[in-house]
């Protein structure tokens, strides 16, 4: 059974949804463009969690 990724694109303050149909997601912090969430595309190819990741939320309660 697949691991459940550690991380949500949704939730971190580097993601963002582009203009660009056919790169939809985007990541600030790495600074690409993808068809898929960042998240997939980093574990693909580094086979690891993103490292990048920041909850947004922890920013709102600082």
């Amino acid at each position: 059974m697949p691991e459940k990724p550690t991380v949500n694109c949704m939730k971190c303050k580097f993601f963002y949804i582009t203009w660009d149909k056919f790169f939809p997601y985007g990541c600030k912090a790495m600074r690409f463009k993808s068809k898929n969430m960042p998240y997939i595309e980093v574990a693909q190819i580094s086979g690891q969690p993103c490292l990048d990741y920041q909850n947004k939320q922890a920013e709102v309660l600082k």
